[in-house]
């Protein structure tokens, strides 16, 4: 074999290693820390660079994609010593591959570690039942706490989330108990409450109801009053009106005679009823003067006529007024 083709083959194959070697491609939302005999040289971004051989390389690779880490579950102690199990989950991204690189060792567990202590700390400030009404308040202050630490790691946190508090099984039968005493107190104030409501609305309608009744019974009483009234003032009229007429007819010419014809004609009727319905017999002490009792009937009648003009003139007056 040629000793110069085997020269070219060997040089062009350690090229191509070399080029290979030098050749770097960055993905996208990453960065490489790249370092020259042994120092920080530059941080490549996304795309295809080619390195020196044999004094750069890659020393570092890092994502700059927010990153979920899962916190492990921890004891807790709250403020009124209750022993709980806590986890969580942690959200970071990379804001600066050099600071993460030579800032600290591992961010990821310097920041869970870090968030581990930070919840001890906030559990052991509340009581039990309002570790789950403070999930927001304990999760901001996580949030914070490594947030000021991480600056340095060129790490920035974007949240923190309790996913977990686990009480021990006593103080968890003792809150279903609590929560179910408390379910029962809120459905017996409701049922009074309706009861209460009921009762009122009761007596509201009966109130209302005994006005309304005691309102149709005064306008009824003063409708039969009105009524009564408006019958007595007609029949007095009509009275009036009679006697009037009376007065006037004995007035005309024979009208006196007539009333004595019609006295006489009423006062033996009369007496022939009584005689028929009646087992006494009234006999008059002069039966055969029939002219005297007309004229002491006419005489009376007389009074009575002017009792009429009287009505009469007090009817005239009331229809006036």
């Amino acid at each position: 074999m040629n000793p110069v083709l085997v020269a070219v083959a060997v040089f062009g194959f350690l090229v191509v290693v070399t080029v290979l070697k030098s050749a770097v491609i960055v993905p996208q939302k990453s960065e490489f820390i790249i370092e020259r005999l042994g120092k920080y040289n530059n941080s490549l971004g996304a795309g295809f660079h080619i390195l020196i051989p044999f004094l750069d390389k890659v020393a570092y690779k890092y994502s700059l994609k927010e990153e979920v880490s899962d916190i492990p579950s921890q004891t807790c102690i709250t403020k009124d010593n209750v022993t709980v199990e806590v986890d969580g989950l942690l959200y970071l991204q990379v804001m600066d591959s050099k600071l993460a690189a030579y800032g600290i060792n591992d961010y990821r567990m310097a920041a869970s570690q870090l968030a581990q202590t930070t919840l001890r700390s906030c559990i052991g400030k509340i009581d039990l039942d309002k570790t789950f009404e403070e999930r927001e308040t304990i999760n901001g202050q996580v949030v914070d706490s490594i947030d000021q630490a991480a600056q340095a790691w060129g790490v920035k946190v974007l949240r923190y989330e309790v996913k977990d508090i686990l009480p021990p099984e006593s103080v968890k039968k003792a809150m279903e108990a609590q929560m179910t005493a408390e379910r029962e107190k809120r459905a017996a104030i409701a049922k009074s409450e309706g009861e209460r409501q009921s009762t009122i609305n009761r007596a509201e309608g009966e109130r209302q109801d005994a006005i309304l009744r005691s309102e149709g019974e005064k306008q009824k009483r003063i409708n039969e009053a009105e009524g009564q009234a408006q019958e007595i003032l007609a029949v007095a009229q009509a009275k009036a009106e009679g006697l009037k007429l009376i007065a006037e007819q004995l007035q005309t010419n024979g009208g006196e005679g007539a009333a004595n014809l019609r006295v006489a004609e009423q006062y033996m009727t009369e007496f022939g009823k009584l005689a028929k319905t009646s087992n006494t017999l009234v006999i008059p002490s002069n039966a055969s003067d029939l002219a005297g009792m007309v004229t002491t009937a006419m005489s009376a009648f007389e009074k009575m006529g002017e009792s009429s003009k009287e009505s009469a003139q007090q009817g005239e007056n009331f229809k006036t007024s």
